[in-house]
């Protein structure tokens, strides 16, 4: 629950403290200071001595919504951070070793209320009148053909690629035109109240210190406020997900950018491609237990395209979550409150969702009723989100390796398994509404992992097959139509937001 005394303090929130900088903590300054700037004082502290992870550079659609909210305009983010845009991820060698699928962010076909589009599909592919399930969603076969334009209407859903560490310094010039304090030092003493256990101040090394009402923890995998501080413990979900380490560089790009991330499975893990306008971001991520660090950085080394613009960096994580995530008047967001692994670019987004359920519950003061309604609706979207990328791992028909094989005993967590039976006995996708990943998202990836409805809904039988037809051939031709028309991503990108040269200043 939210704390053990009954008793906190009746102080109204005027002052709040962002332990830490990088992507989570100038995500959490703009939003405060472009929403409620004008009634707090928002201060962050940070210290240049302290790496950030830095490898958050591959995203999904939501975050295209949180700078809306914000007005950012699209065009300067982009070029601020050399981005690209993204319209899904190709999974390699998931399924079988050679196995290639999308996974989009746009919708498929056409639903009907009673049934989803999938249905349709199924009865077509029955009847031998449907192709692919791929050649009916413009996101996706944009992203096969490398194009790239907006739609009227938002007719094309997209999220983007952008180097992290200018998205970062994009976004304290932002809050610091709402208002936002920089401090920059590092934190050495977390203070807290003897009575009711809330954070008071942080000290920092120099001397100074800095008091807040609230505080929000963006201190990475540390979670000096939280966790050390506080003393939430964290839920260890390696027993699902056992990537434990990354080495992450940057290379010249070779060739245009294409409009998707890569995800190309190894023998005991993973690695990434993100294409920006400059360069290129890659990383491996990969099981300790099943490849030695130096295997790792050799096979990793081997595999990139393009001059090594900067030595890989390591980075050791645990998968899962902290036990609350609003703990008295202290919010973890991003590594300090929970990390799954970055297969489907979930970090950034959960993120988001943090600070958006924070300003939609913004406490006059901080009450128990409120933190427990946060930590619970958070705790439901990250297991969403885990059980979306455990998902990718237990439908795997790998077994070349022993991580495969592993993992192909490991039991899943039951609210998987339900839905993958349901999907596989009905064709019906269980969503709760207001999760992250739609139906759609659902659908393609058990598809292109090989699960295949063994019946489907009797709405598509309602229509008699030469309709069906019709109705296939439509959709698909609209498509691909559309796809076609649509210019090369990279000559796009190139009018609507060339890239900036980064700028050495700080902002």
């Amino acid at each position: 629950m939210g704390g053990e005394t009954n008793d906190f303090p009746a102080s109204q929130v005027r002052r709040v403290v962002i332990a830490g900088g990088g992507t989570a903590g100038w995500m959490a300054a703009a939003a405060l200071s472009r929403t409620l700037g004008k009634v707090l004082d928002i201060t962050l502290v940070e210290s240049e001595e302290i790496g950030t992870v830095g490898v958050g550079e591959a995203t999904i659609p939501t975050l295209v919504t949180f700078h809306r909210l914000l007005d950012i305009k699209e065009p300067e983010y982009m070029a601020a951070v050399q981005g690209t845009v993204k319209l899904g991820i190709s999974f390699e060698n998931w399924l079988d070793i050679g196995h290639r699928y999308i996974h989009s962010f746009g919708t498929s076909g056409k639903d009907h209320w009673s049934a989803g589009f999938q249905h349709f599909w199924l009865r077509g592919r029955e009847l031998g009148i449907a192709s692919g399930y791929e050649d009916y969603c413009v996101e996706l076969q944009a992203g096969l053909h490398d194009r790239f334009a907006h739609l009227p209407n938002n007719g094309i859903n997209y999220a983007y690629h952008m180097d992290a560490a200018l998205y970062a310094r994009y976004l304290r010039r932002f809050s610091e035109g709402f208002g936002v304090r920089r401090v920059e030092g590092r934190i050495v003493e977390v203070e807290t109240d003897p009575g009711s256990g809330f954070i008071t101040a942080l000290k920092l090394e120099k001397g100074s210190t800095i008091e807040g009402d609230l505080f929000i923890d963006c201190t990475g995998f540390r979670a000096l406020l939280i966790g050390q501080a506080l003393g939430v413990g964290y839920e260890d979900w390696s027993h699902w997900l056992f990537n434990d380490s990354a080495l992450a560089t940057q290379t010249t790009a070779v060739r245009d950018a294409v409009p998707y991330t890569r995800a190309i499975a190894g023998d005991a893990g993973w690695q990434w491609r993100i294409p920006l306008q400059h360069r290129v971001g890659n990383g491996i991520v990969y099981s300790s237990r099943h490849l030695d660090d130096e295997e790792a950085k050799a096979q990793f080394l081997s595999s990139v395209e393009g001059e090594i613009i900067k030595q890989p960096w390591p980075v050791r994580f645990r998968p899962g979550q902290r036990h609350r995530c609003w703990e008295r008047n202290c919010i973890a967001l991003g590594l300090a409150g929970s990390f799954i692994e970055p297969l489907e670019s979930t970090t950034i987004h959960l993120i988001q969702r943090g600070i958006v359920r924070l300003l939609q519950s913004f406490p006059q003061q901080v009450t128990r009723v409120a933190i427990d309604e946060y930590n619970a609706r958070l705790d439901e979207e990250i297991q969403h989100v885990r059980d979306f990328v455990v998902l990718h791992y237990h439908l795997s028909n790998r077994r070349d390796t022993p991580y495969w094989r592993e993992i192909a005993e490991m039991e899943i967590p039951a609210t998987l398994r339900h839905r993958i039976e349901l999907f596989r006995e009905t064709g019906i996708v269980f969503h709760v509404p207001g999760e992250l990943f739609w139906e759609n998202s659902w659908v393609q990836v058990m598809l292109g992992q090989g699960v295949v409805p063994r019946r489907h809904h009797p709405t598509a039988d309602v229509m008699q097959p030469e309709d069906l037809r019709r109705f296939l051939d439509d959709i698909r031709t609209r498509v691909l139509g559309t796809a076609r028309q649509l210019p090369a991503h990279m000559d796009y990108m190139r009018s609507y937001a060339p890239a900036q040269r980064p700028s050495t200043g700080p902002a």
